[in-house]
């Protein structure tokens, strides 16, 4: 599936545009109770050293065993990322120094990732989209920690994370502006998160990014890459691509050349700041981890993981658009995230005719629910009105017994107060006048309050909706506003 090309973000320099050229490795740790080579517990906190294996701490004959699960989630996020599944893949040794990495390496894949070519839809504002390729997504070991805050004078070693399985997804230099690199992740991370392989959750590091940024003059070639490290926040990633790129042109308009170096994001000042001189492979003396054999897998392996992948956000947009007739990006805003995907499609299953309503219940989700969830700094989990009471609210409208604007009154009730809106709207004498004796009167008196407007009509049919307007506003919004359109037209002979 190949995306329409989608128009980028040039920056403006002293001497013309310049163009970004912006490659990520985002670190997704795999959901699995256990280490990629030990059984120890992959959970979040608990007490430093507390979650951690002789295999984990490097113990002298200890022997790493691979995690099955692992080897599974990564196949099913390759295959949710429409990527080439290699059947043999290596594992191998990085072999570098870090007082958190107690073996002296780490166990990676190097030249024979377990997951090959693939790509990304983005969607871009302005219903633009862009296809960012996948280079490869290789599995391997996080490393520990270091703790500063504990004594004055050392610095505390916490092994709890080391060896937590992580996948590396490395995407190929197609981010061309930050608009496209945060969109990336936000995808990335929502199809992980549907496929259940990575929880996505920036703030615990459970998913990290590390961005390659380099400029050029438009169709000139590559430019010298800095990589900013350990990114954990989608709008950092964006402010620090900006920040690297302008840093960058003015250097190269100045008259000088990019280093090659791995640096940092600092978000109190805004700006990226050097760490080290960037490593090339040879740097590392990979080699083919002696400990662990080839890990080889069957066809027949991929294709039942494949058989049981989960809708993803893609196909569940366009059945949306198909089924409901949303729009694009109505079905974009639903999709996003797992959760509100899954409370839509509840609202979906309870309505009495989902055929007639699903539009109307896209409208209210998007616009009312999903409104104030996010004016009260609140997700679809923590929600005060459940799946069951909002199609009741929806089914209420559909079949007549309430209008539009009484429907917001209910819906502020049950916001706030709960219970059951059929049962709310029979006590609190909200249901919708449909009975024309009823209405005639308030027609027949603002007509004869109006008589200026209503010799207009004809004219002008189009000021009908004033009366309606006015009709509305006198009955309270009970009165139902179609009854009230054809009693206005027959009263006022249009």
């Amino acid at each position: 599936m190949n995306a329409p090309a989608a128009s980028h973000k040039l920056l403006k320099g002293a001497t013309g545009d310049w163009e970004m050229v912006i490659g990520m490795e985002i670190h997704a740790q795999v959901t699995s109770k256990s280490k990629l080579f030990s059984g120890a517990s992959t959970e979040f906190g608990g007490e430093p050293n507390s979650h951690v294996s002789l295999v984990d701490a490097a113990m002298p004959g200890m022997l790493p065993v691979i995690n099955e699960e692992c080897v599974r989630q990564a196949v099913r996020t390759g295959l949710g990322l429409n990527a080439k599944i290699n059947l043999r893949s290596v594992f191998d040794r990085k072999n570098y120094f870090y007082p958190d990495l107690p073996q002296g390496y780490q166990i990676s894949q190097y030249k024979s990732p377990v997951v090959g070519e693939g790509e990304v839809v983005v969607e871009l504002d302005g219903g633009r989209s862009v296809s960012i390729g996948i280079e490869r997504l290789h599995l391997e070991q996080d490393a520990g920690k270091l703790l500063h805050d504990r004594s004055p004078t050392m610095s505390n070693v916490d092994l709890n994370r080391s060896g937590v399985a992580l996948m590396e997804i490395v995407s190929k230099p197609d981010i061309r502006d930050a608009e496209q690199a945060k969109a990336y992740v936000t995808k990335l991370r929502s199809i992980l998160r549907y496929l259940g392989t990575c929880d996505g959750d920036m703030e615990k590091g459970s998913l990290r990014a590390d961005v390659n940024v380099s400029v050029r003059k438009p169709g000139a070639p590559l430019g010298t890459r800095c990589e900013i490290k350990n990114m954990n926040s989608i709008n950092f990633i964006g402010q620090a691509i900006e920040y690297e790129a302008r840093r960058q042109i003015e250097i190269l308009e100045e008259g000088g050349q990019i280093d090659q170096e791995t640096r940092l994001y600092d978000p109190n000042k805004g700006e990226t700041r050097s760490m080290r001189s960037k490593e090339e492979a040879h740097d590392y003396r990979y080699f083919p981890d002696p400990d662990l054999l080839p890990l080889e897998f069957s066809q027949t392996f991929v294709d039942e993981l494949k058989a049981k992948l989960p809708e993803l956000p893609d196909q569940k947009k366009t059945r949306f658009v198909a089924d409901f007739g949303l729009s694009a990006y109505d079905a974009s805003v639903l999709v996003a995230e797992r959760e509100s995907a899954v409370f839509y499609e509840t609202v979906l299953d309870k309505l009495a005719n989902r055929a007639r309503d699903g539009k109307m219940a896209a409208n209210w989700v998007i616009n009312e629910l999903f409104g104030r969830l996010n004016k009260e700094g609140r997700d679809i989990t923590g929600s005060p009105v459940s799946s069951e009471q909002l199609a009741a609210i929806i089914d209420l409208i559909g079949e007549g017994t309430i209008s539009g604007k009484i429907a917001k009154d209910l819906f502020e009730i049950v916001w706030q107060e709960g219970g059951d809106p059929r049962a709310l709207v029979e006590s609190r004498g909200m249901k919708q006048v449909t009975d024309l004796s009823a209405i005639e009167k308030v027609v027949d008196d603002i007509i004869a309050a109006n008589p200026d407007k209503a010799a207009q009509v004809k004219d002008k049919p189009q000021s009908l909706g004033w009366f309606v307007g006015q009709v509305m506003k006198s009955s309270g919004g009970k009165a139902n506003p179609q009854a009230v359109n054809d009693l206005l037209k027959s009263k006022l002979g249009i």
